[in-house]
């Protein structure tokens, strides 16, 4: 079963997102932080990570250039409803550090579970194993 880590630090919509994604037969881990998170890939690296770009403790764009430089296999799907600046802005800034999808906020579950289930391949979410790069 592919695992996915989600970083977020909203905690109704991790829960939201955690039920989702596991019910369409993904193993979902959850860091309410992006250091969290880096801590979580690199302890055990998943299949894709799902981030905020916004966070307190370092945030998304931290979080996609980390995973980029250390684990460029992971495919990663950057979400943001916005902040300082508007979302759009910080999603192209996302999606130019390698995000392969860029989603605003809030987020539609079925277009989520389309771009998961594009960027790990049809089989994913049927429990079957995902290669290794």
């Amino acid at each position: 079963m592919p695992r996915l880590l989600l970083i977020d630090d909203d905690p109704a919509l991790c829960r939201a997102l955690r039920l989702s994604l596991g019910q369409a037969g993904y193993t979902v881990i959850e860091a309410e932080n992006g250091r969290q998170g880096l801590k979580a890939v690199a302890a055990q690296p998943p299949d894709l990570v799902i981030t905020d770009i916004v966070m307190a403790e370092t945030d998304g764009v931290e979080v996609i250039c980390a995973i980029r430089k250390s684990f460029r296999g992971i495919p990663i799907i950057a979400v943001s409803g916005g902040g300082r600046i508007a979302a759009d802005d910080y999603l192209r800034l996302a999606k130019a550090l390698g995000a392969a999808e860029v989603l605003m906020k809030p987020i539609d579950i079925e277009v989520l579970l389309a771009a998961v289930a594009r960027l790990l391949g049809p089989a994913a979410a049927q429990g079957t194993p995902m290669p290794r790069e």
